[in-house]
């Protein structure tokens, strides 16, 4: 298949391009910028220029594939402060793919995420998040529409990935955690740091996107989760041993000053299962899970990244 997939050279994206072309599918990659076109070619896929707001080059070039996968968002827009804006704008970009996939039959797989649709409660992918008009309510709404495709004959799917991803060049939550432990000279938790977080590796990620593209069923809901939930404090522990600093709880009222803005995200319950998907797929993870990934120590090599 040709396969149009947004956000080709991002942290998801510049696994599953490999992954892709590897299985023998063509693979034209969006470019925002010169050094994004290079990686692109160099991984073996085509390029067309372009962002998520250029509706004109996203439509006509789903429209000249058999395949699109939009993991592209302005996440850069929305942790400057503008989420709903950088919601709004991956919707009109759906809602594009849509228009240009009606009726064709063809995939169309969107990435979205499980964090918090379940607080405290195993989530699968029965289950649905609650949709309220709220500013992040708008990505849930967003991949219910691409579910909806499928009454208009497109093979739509929405892979809820697990807020961590994680691998080697991560510079997502647990890099930011580092650099919080590395920057107070303590590795801290919220509360008693029972709390879970699903997890995934980067490359498992990576093929079930293929396996989205290659043969899920239209109107399906796939969950990206290697680990159902890993408990925040022992992410804790793995970090203060790493970085030869104290392990501490934080409380929850001191959570936003110690942690910035991880601090609302770091408190969430949100075991999660995939057990569905491994049945519908046979998605089997084969890659170190998130306390094995950070023992490694990849994490540590160089200072992370400014929280």
């Amino acid at each position: 298949m040709r396969i149009f997939v947004t956000g080709a050279s991002g942290w998801i994206g510049s696994a599953l391009v490999p992954e892709l072309v590897e299985a023998g599918h063509r693979v034209v990659g969006l470019a925002r910028s010169d050094a994004s076109a290079a990686a692109l070619t160099a991984a073996g896929a085509e390029t067309v220029r372009g962002t998520v707001d250029d509706l004109d080059v996203l439509g006509s070039t789903a429209t000249a594939s058999d395949a699109v996968v939009h993991l592209a968002f302005k996440h850069d827009v929305a942790f400057s402060g503008d989420y709903r804006g950088a919601a709004e704008a991956d919707r009109r970009a759906v809602d594009v793919f849509g228009d240009a996939l009606a009726g064709t039959d063809r995939p169309f797989v969107l990435a979205s995420g499980v964090a918090g649709m379940k607080p405290g409660q195993v989530a699968t992918e029965r289950d649905m998040p609650v949709v309220d008009g709220s500013a992040t309510s708008i990505r849930p709404a967003t991949a219910a529409a691409a579910l909806a495709l499928a009454s208009r004959g497109v093979r739509s799917t929405v892979v809820r990935l697990a807020p961590t991803c994680h691998g080697e060049g991560d510079n997502g939550f647990m890099a930011t955690l580092v650099a919080i432990a590395r920057a107070k000279g303590v590795s801290g938790y919220i509360g008693d740091g029972t709390n879970r977080w699903p997890a995934v590796h980067r490359l498992d990620a990576a093929r079930l996107f293929r396996l989205a593209v290659e043969k899920a069923p239209a109107g399906t809901v796939l969950h990206g989760i290697a680990e159902e939930g890993v408990a925040i404090r022992e992410v804790a522990e793995v970090i203060g041993r790493h970085l030869d600093v104290p392990v501490t709880s934080v409380a929850p009222e001191a959570a936003a000053g110690h942690f910035t803005w991880l601090g609302g995200f770091l408190a969430l319950d949100a075991p999660t299962s995939s057990a569905l998907t491994s049945e519908l797929l046979d998605w089997r993870p084969t890659h170190p899970g998130l306390i094995e990934d950070l023992d490694k120590g990849h994490y540590f090599h160089a200072p992370a990244p400014t929280p």
